[in-house]
């Protein structure tokens, strides 16, 4: 199984279009420092043919163009990519939806939660439907489904209940976020995806205790980022994600797991870790934990 990373920074990109903290102008004005970087989204691939890309976001476009064999074959509306797994309703990994509406067939996956609130309070379902040839498909958590005619095993599990703040008010349901659990028939190589982590779950350890390589929930360092930075009002909790440092953060959860390839994605233009000499990424690094780039390629 192919994982290749599409891109491994959080809503607004890195450098973020708007921001001027020493993060962005470090990057801009010492590329060497640091990675740019696109939005969060994976693409996977059992057979080498077929592509399943998980979630689909603003660069998607740019994403399929960096990845040759997410390129159009030979036919004039010809695709590898099959299917789109959706973690969650957040517009910064739907609204790539909107872009993939040029014709080809294709396959969006979600549960029930998230493909509700896609038909009616961010109606990508209906503003797409007279562009293109889309199978809305409703997934159960903790069932399992192929993809990759049959080379790839998927099932979804719950660890989150947040919706997107756009949603606030909606009563679609309560599984809003999800990760994935996806293994290759064949090799029995396992990843799990799970960019968006509100608090540590005990499925996170069951899940984990049996992958290959996870790619897993980084957009902030500590709770208090935003706030103390200026760039924001609400915490890293309160936006939905777990930090990494501090007690009971997730590196101190992922430490003590047995995962060989242990990536952090959707890392937000705030985190110290993507200053590549910092003293919380060399603690990382320590740790056996890795700060997701886009381009990243990992095999199981």
């Amino acid at each position: 199984m192919v994982l290749r990373l599409l891109g491994a920074a959080a809503g607004g990109g890195y450098p973020q279009w708007n921001c001027a903290c020493e993060s962005c102008r470090r990057v801009r004005s010492r590329p060497s420092s640091s990675r740019c970087r696109f939005h969060t989204s994976l693409a996977v691939s059992a057979s080498g043919k077929n592509w399943t890309l998980l979630n689909a976001t603003p660069d998607v476009h740019l994403q399929i163009e960096s990845y040759t064999p997410l390129q159009p074959g030979q036919g004039i509306r010809e695709s590898p990519v099959r299917e789109v797994l959706l973690t969650d309703a957040e517009l910064d990994h739907t609204i790539g939806l909107l872009i993939l509406r040029g014709g080809a067939a294709l396959e969006v996956c979600g549960t029930e939660t998230i493909l509700e609130c896609l038909t009616r309070v961010f109606p990508v379902a209906r503003l797409i439907e007279c562009y293109a040839n889309v199978h809305w498909r409703e997934i159960r958590t903790n069932e399992t489904f192929l993809l990759d005619g049959g080379n790839l095993q998927v099932r979804a599990f719950r660890i989150g209940r947040k919706p997107p703040r756009y949603a606030r008010e909606s009563s679609a349901g309560t599984e809003w976020v999800v990760a994935y659990r996806l293994e290759d028939v064949e090799s029995k190589g396992v990843a799990i995806f799970a960019p968006a982590i509100e608090a540590w779950v005990p499925e996170l350890d069951v899940e984990l205790a049996g992958a290959n390589c996870a790619f897993l929930d980084g957009t902030f360092w500590s709770d208090d980022e935003m706030i103390r930075m200026r760039a924001g009002q609400l915490t890293a909790r309160e936006m939905g994600h777990l930090p990494i440092g501090g007690a009971g953060g997730s590196a101190e959860h992922l430490s003590a797991l047995r995962v060989k390839r242990k990536v952090y994605v959707h890392v937000n233009n705030t985190n110290p870790v993507l200053n590549e000499s910092s003293p919380e990424r060399l603690l990382l690094a320590g740790a056996g934990i890795e700060v997701g780039w886009d381009g990243l390629e990992v095999r199981v």
